[in-house]
């Protein structure tokens, strides 16, 4: 009877837990960043960008990001990945270095000649020496796999730091005060063949690039807990948010700029009805 009970108990209580597991497994999805929704992602921007700006510089552009983003889930992969081989040749030298500093001791240890206190003095030195030394070779070793990690990870870095820039060049040049009709326009002025709309959604799309280009760099530090490479990773984030707000900027000006329009459409109206 009393095993009966607990086979029912144990019935009632598995939906629940698959229930809990099921949970877990969302909740999980929402701790790390998933590198194919980024470049899921990239690809939508690049169909939207084609759409209103076929040709243009920035889809080209959107386009060499995706093929970043694809190199990065490899990348990233490979540095979080453990060296096996690496550690097997690490644990192999330490050991010969660790030979190499105890055998003196045990050949002056079954040796018949009797050392005297200066003999043993001038044979120290060296020994301590040695000791420091085999401590410092100890210490590259076990660093190795980390500064290969390293390497990596800040030469991809570097090149999402340089995208970074790149896409800040592309809006540089779009100022939405010169959709003012009176604007002063010269021969050297470059030129803005864009309506108030097409420059605003041009100008979003830069900052959903530079938004992304930091999620990009967020992948190589997920699984690598480098100081120096999560410090990088952070400057590139940084970097990316001081130019976004750059480009908000013109953003609430030309959203004033199209809302000053609007009052003088709905003036004139209002005007052209009273007469």
């Amino acid at each position: 009877m009393i095993r009966q009970v607990v086979l029912v108990v144990q019935t009632n209580n598995f939906p629940q837990l698959l229930i809990k597991k099921a949970m877990n497994k969302d909740l999980k999805q929402y701790s790390n960043l998933d590198d194919n929704q980024i470049v899921v992602t990239l690809e939508r921007l690049a169909s939207r960008i084609e759409v209103r700006f076929p040709s243009s510089g920035l889809y080209k552009l959107c386009t060499h990001l995706k093929s970043i983003a694809d190199q990065a889930k490899k990348r990233s992969g490979l540095i979080a990945k453990r060296l096996y081989t690496l550690r097997l040749l690490i644990a192999l030298g330490i050991a010969s270095l660790i030979g190499i500093s105890v055998a003196p001791y045990f050949v002056l240890r079954h040796s018949q000649t009797e050392v005297t206190f200066l003999e043993f003095i001038q044979v120290a030195e060296p020994g301590l020496n040695l000791v420091i030394l085999i401590g410092a070779a100890i210490v590259f070793l076990v660093t190795i796999e980390n500064r290969i990690k390293r390497k990596r990870a800040l030469a991809a870095l570097h090149e999402l730091r340089s995208v970074a820039h790149i896409i800040d060049m592309h809006q540089l040049t779009k100022d939405p005060e010169r959709l003012r009709k009176d604007a002063k326009v010269t021969s050297v002025s470059p030129k803005l063949n864009m309506t108030a709309v097409e420059l605003s959604r041009y100008l979003d799309y830069c900052c959903e690039l530079l938004s992304l280009n930091g999620k990009i760099a967020a992948l190589y530090i997920q699984y690598f807990e480098d100081p120096v490479a999560i410090s990088a990773a952070n400057d590139i984030e940084t970097l990316c948010t001081g130019l976004s707000r750059k480009i908000w900027q013109k953003i609430i000006i030309l959203d004033e700029h199209r809302e000053g329009i609007l009052e003088q459409i709905g003036s004139r109206k209002a005007e052209a009805s009273r007469r």
